[in-house]
């Protein structure tokens, strides 16, 4: 069994806000030390809410893993205002190098959840010098009547006090602006037309996309639609929109086996 990592916290200035982060690695970064995973949530993450993913990862690749709560999320600082329409390249372009500074990383692995593997792509077009991988988890590459009607179901139920109740617990007071920003963004009509296609051109490094075939929030053609051409696209029976929490050891293993060959 993988030993335990100790994890570290820290909070980051960004100008607009603080971010809230964990390291799980032993020791601050050094210049032998493996590229870093970065993990990137998805629309009603946070740290706290990827459990023993990152733990367990960390265990089995050797590598450090570095998550954070977006801002309007989990322990971070809220979000000044509305959720901007280029919110999904922001990560790459606004947090990876406040994340590369404070940490002291240079290249990097971009592993995301749902839309955070489409801010995974996203990271790794904008920084193909220094992306080494990208995994992506549960994410969509397009707007796709499934991945609304699952948003429809979410937003309905998020009408009960108890289910906003049971989100607060990770987010505090932000939680109603962590449903809308998700809920309303993503039915838009200003939304209707975004895809991945701009991005996953430009991603020059080796991919990986994992997904559930019982996904309510995308059908297998998304997985398929990243990893065209460029990458490996592994379904997983049985399993939902959460293969890290579902299928942990499953997901653990098969981005173990994925970056085991990978240079640094």
């Amino acid at each position: 069994m993988p030993h335990q990592v100790p994890a570290h916290d820290m909070r980051i200035e960004t100008g607009r806000g603080a971010l809230f982060a964990r390291m799980w690695w032993e020791e601050p970064l050094l210049q032998n030390t493996p590229s870093p995973i970065v993990l990137f949530h998805d629309s009603l993450g946070a740290v706290e809410l990827w459990r023993s993913f990152p733990q367990a990862l960390a265990g089995e690749t050797g590598r450090p893993v570095i998550a954070y709560d977006r801002l309007g999320f989990g322990r971070s600082d809220a979000f000044p205002g509305a959720l901007p329409a280029d919110f999904i390249e922001a990560e790459g372009r606004d947090t990876l190098p406040l994340l590369r500074e404070a940490f002291g990383f240079t290249r990097f692995i971009a592993c995301g959840h749902s839309v955070g593997g489409g801010m995974a792509v996203e990271t790794a077009s904008r920084h193909r010098e220094s992306c080494l991988a990208v995994i992506t988890m549960g994410a969509q590459a397009f707007i796709e009547e499934r991945t609304l009607e699952g948003i429809r179901v979410a937003r309905a139920a998020f009408q009960q006090p108890e289910e906003l109740a049971r989100l607060a617990r990770y987010h505090g007071d932000k939680a109603r602006w962590v449903v809308d920003a998700w809920t309303e963004t993503w039915l838009s009509s200003e939304f209707a037309g975004w895809t991945l296609d701009r991005a996953l051109a430009e991603v020059a490094c080796p991919l990986l996309a994992i997904h559930g075939d019982a996904d309510e929030f995308g059908s297998a053609a998304h997985p398929g639609c990243i990893a065209e051409g460029r990458g490996r696209a592994v379904l997983l029976p049985a399993v939902g929109h959460n293969p890290h929490r579902e299928a942990e050891a499953q997901t653990v293993a098969l981005i173990a086996e994925f970056l085991a060959g990978l240079a640094d």
